[in-house]
């Protein structure tokens, strides 16, 4: 193309053609000049671009106040790179960081302090070396209230296929959304799974179906420093490495007076039971085992009847694995032998003999899951201990007391 913009004239049209047709057959001849392609002629002309400016981006930006030190302090380099990056808290201390291969980037590696001020000092290269530097200095929040967290199953444990993953908070957490981001739960192999909570101080996290046997869980609850609402900031972090034992799952059947116990999928025994007697009704449904026991003593008091009333009762008993809070257990009950098998007379309960309970305490864990049908009792509480299956998934997935 000219200076004009006109199109090119013969001797370029020609040397074009020239071109296309050499790897063709054709006759010998004169060959006629054709127009040049609008493409080919804005290519030729097409303007070196001007190199980008060298610019930093630091965050925390400088005189940021209140920053929640659980967010990590980062810094990007856009028309260069960068050389150094140093962040320093006030007793002079640097914090650690990694920066990217390709320069482009720099994010610290550790948390900051509550209610302390900060430098980040970066260094960085335009493309043709000339170098820049940008400070930032910035303070953290002092928190209204640190809240701790404890949780269930801890690290190291072996828990059974029903077990959820239960977080609890000190106090009342008004930012939900912040904690499920905060709280990640890893298994392998992969399963679906959501949360759900109990309250403003309880979430959960749950499989859709039961966990597979073998299966490892990682859960890191990385909520220090995080904002989690209304000035609560997370005190601590959490962190733990949980496997999944064999598949054990117990149904115990008040009409039967049976239970049957089956270890990953393949029944193991079936077991004479005696569940809650007429006014004593054992909640049906499906029940995680929360604790094991031995020597034991079974307190009725624990769940509102006094020991020296009326139905009352403190009897110790060799073996119990609790199956709710309400005071459901299923335990040893020498007392009842006679009527297991043949009919409901427990308080509750589900009574087997000693010799019953010491094996099935044996070959189980907390976790485990224990199915009651039939037990013309109420509904077992999904907030009831660890009655998390009660909830269909569709409704789990709704994410509870939001």
């Amino acid at each position: 193309m000219s200076r004009g913009g006109r199109a090119l004239g013969w001797g370029a049209g020609f040397v074009v053609a020239g071109l296309v047709v050499t790897g063709c057959s054709v006759e010998e001849g004169p060959v006629s000049p054709g127009p040049v392609s609008a493409t080919a002629s804005a290519t030729s002309a097409a303007p070196v671009p001007a190199p980008v400016p060298l610019a930093l981006a630091l965050t925390p930006v400088d005189k940021a106040a209140d920053v929640a030190p659980g967010e990590p302090v980062t810094v990007a380099a856009t028309g260069g790179k960068l050389t150094e990056v140093v962040v320093t808290g006030q007793d002079g201390r640097a914090v650690a960081g990694a920066l990217a291969a390709d320069g482009g980037s720099w994010r610290s590696t550790e948390v900051l302090g509550y209610g302390k001020t900060y430098t980040t000092t970066a260094k960085a290269q335009d493309g043709s070396g000339k170098p820049a530097t940008s400070t930032s200095t910035f303070s953290t929040v002092k928190p209204k209230r640190q809240t701790a967290l404890s949780m269930n199953p801890l690290d190291g444990q072996k828990v059974g296929v029903g077990q959820p993953f239960a977080f609890y908070f000190d106090a009342a957490i008004a930012d939900k959304a912040a904690v499920e981001k905060s709280i990640r739960v890893t298994a392998s192999p992969a399963a679906e799974g959501a949360f759900y909570w109990f309250g403003d101080k309880e979430v959960h996290w749950r499989p859709k179906d039961y966990w597979k046997p073998g299966t490892t869980v990682t859960v890191d609850a990385a909520v220090y420093g995080k904002n989690l609402g209304n000035g609560v900031f997370g005190k601590e972090d959490r962190k733990a490495t949980v496997t999944i034992g064999d598949s054990v799952v117990a149904v115990a059947d008040g009409g039967t007076h049976q239970m049957t116990v089956t270890v990953n999928g393949v029944v193991a025994r079936t077991i004479p039971v005696s569940l809650g007697k007429k006014g004593h009704e054992t909640p049906y449904g499906t029940y995680t085992v929360m604790s094991e026991h031995t020597d034991y003593t079974m307190d009725s008091s624990t769940y509102g009847v006094p020991a020296d009333a009326a139905g009352g009762y403190r009897t110790k008993v060799a073996v119990a694995s609790r199956m709710s809070n309400s005071g459901i257990f299923y335990h040893s009950a020498p007392w009842s032998v006679r009527d297991q098998g043949v009919r409901n007379v427990s308080h509750g309960c589900i009574n087997m003999s000693t010799e019953n309970a010491a094996w099935l305490q044996s070959i189980s864990t907390k976790g485990d899951v224990i199915v009651v049908q039939n037990s013309g009792g109420p509904a077992l509480e999904a907030w009831d201990g660890l009655g998390d299956w009660q909830i269909p998934w569709e409704t789990w997935q709704q994410g509870g007391k939001r």
